[in-house]
């Protein structure tokens, strides 16, 4: 149902993306490998950006409350990075890196939120900040 306009910017966008957990290693010599973990990162991007899009619209056009000091989109975030929070010995992350089609923890929170522009404003994230990429370098495919 794709053209092959359609397919070959799909590509793009996913090869790019691919290059980015590329350069992750969670373990000294143990580099992700982008094409193990495709098609769960590219699911945890879109999935991530169609969540923030539907709290938005629950929002009905009202501000989002502040608390504790947080924003709704610094909560949203925070909550992303709460669910994956895990600690595992490294022989279990050598398994993982070489067998789990799902990037490690660290990687699923981090690599997805810097490529949202929206993650960038909540967290006023600018260059010189670890996690900040370009905006030129950030990939949204759905």
């Amino acid at each position: 149902w794709w053209t092959t306009t359609d397919a070959e910017h799909f590509d793009e966008l996913a090869r790019r993306l691919g290059q980015q957990y590329a350069q992750y290693e969670p373990v000294p010599g143990y580099p992700l490998d982008p094409q193990l973990t495709m098609g769960e990162n590219i699911g945890d991007l879109g999935g991530l950006n169609i969540a923030l899009g539907a709290y938005h619209r629950s929002l009905d056009g009202n501000p989002a409350p502040v608390i504790d000091g947080f924003t709704g989109d610094q909560r949203f975030f925070l909550a992303w990075g709460q669910v994956w929070r895990r600690l595992m010995r490294e022989e279990e992350m050598i398994n993982r890196v070489q067998g789990d089609p799902h990037s490690p923890s660290q990687f699923r929170v981090n690599g997805i939120v810097r490529n949202m522009d929206a993650w960038y404003d909540a967290f006023d994230v600018t260059p010189g900040d670890d996690l900040y990429l370009p905006p030129e370098k950030r990939v949204v495919i759905w």
